[in-house]
């Protein structure tokens, strides 16, 4: 019996100093994972190469929306894009600040769309630190521009100061044709600044030629089987898209949707909204649809979203819109509104 309980008793002492070796290890385990200079532990990993690609990416700064879009779709993880102008913000409205020239500044490449549309672009550029390395590069270049019929209008942007396109329509985004020569002049810049992965930058950006080439095809074969090619638009933002796929605009407003129209303008457009069996007026989510609503309600007609993509709203933004799932969703609303 004695020697029994000897036995038991030895036998605890053994699991006793067994467990606290093993608590120990643990421990010590422990203090060596958290160590900076381990190379096996792949949290510290992650994050040291966090930091290097971080600290490797190119700093695109852009003016608006689209060039956003289209800079971080070919840009990917080897650029760190900010657009200058927040979600919800109409372009037209807009004017940089003091940190906006600070941002583009510190920047190593500045993405403009130019053919207008930046009033304020001349003065940015000018203000820009003299320190600064940051490139610069009109993204409009290549695209034929249309002019703007801004006859009625002229009293009413003269008034636009820093807003004024002049006889240019600058939106050539609206259109996926035009859309395709952006996307390749943001690569060849992308390029230009950052010729070590170029690699990248083409193959990104041939994944996103072939989604805008979808895009104008299903534009192409849709808009074609219309009835109706009339739009009557908010603002005259869509001349691109009317070019390239043969509808004709009719638009309430002048190239800024801040022009307002005379009464006999909206009596005029009602007449002609009547006479060629328009069944919708186009309105724009950034701007408001006052106007549209009052000659819907004159010409006694719908309204319906013809969104002109310089912006997304802060909804569209959490839900994860792109500007190839609104240039869908336009095209949708058109074959709505025209057949």
């Amino acid at each position: 019996m004695k020697d029994s309980k000897s036995s038991i008793r030895r036998m605890a002492l053994s699991l006793l100093l067994t467990a606290m070796l093993l608590v120990t290890a643990a421990c010590g385990n422990s203090n060596h994972a958290g160590s900076p200079n381990n190379a096996a532990n792949p949290t510290n990993d992650s994050s040291a190469a966090a930091n290097k690609a971080e600290k490797n990416q190119v700093s695109v700064v852009t003016s608006f929306y689209p060039l956003y879009f289209l800079a971080s779709e070919i840009g990917g993880e080897h650029i760190k894009a900010v657009n200058l102008i927040a979600a919800g913000v109409e372009p037209h409205d807009w004017t940089p600040k003091s940190r906006d020239l600070d941002t583009a500044s510190k920047a190593r490449l500045f993405l403009y769309h130019g053919a207008g549309l930046e009033g304020w672009v001349d003065g940015f550029l000018k203000g820009l630190s003299k320190d600064s390395a940051v490139v610069t590069k009109e993204i409009s270049d290549g695209i034929t521009l249309i002019e703007g019929t801004e006859e009625e209008h002229e009293e009413e942007h003269a008034d636009e100061a820093g807003h004024d396109h002049g006889s240019i329509d600058p939106h050539t985004w609206v259109s996926p044709k035009s859309a395709l020569k952006l996307a390749e002049n943001v690569k060849n810049s992308l390029i230009e600044a950052d010729s070590a992965n170029q690699a990248d930058y083409e193959k990104n950006y041939a994944a996103l030629k072939t989604k805008l080439e979808a895009i104008d095809a299903d534009y192409s074969a849709k808009l074609a089987q219309v009835a109706n090619k009339n739009i009557v638009t908010s603002h005259q933002a869509f001349g691109y898209l009317a070019r390239d796929y043969g509808l004709k605009q009719i638009s309430i407003m002048g190239l800024s949707p801040d022009a307002e129209p005379r009464a006999q303008d909206l009596l005029d457009i009602a007449k002609y909204v009547k006479a060629n069996n328009v069944k919708y007026i186009f309105f724009e989510e950034l701007v408001s649809d006052q106007l549209a609503k009052t000659l819907a309600s004159e010409a006694d007609v719908e309204t319906m979203v013809l969104n002109p993509l310089e912006g997304l709203t802060p909804e569209q933004d959490k839900k994860g819109e792109t500007y190839l799932t609104l240039m869908e969703r336009n095209l949708q609303n058109l074959v709505q509104a025209l057949q």
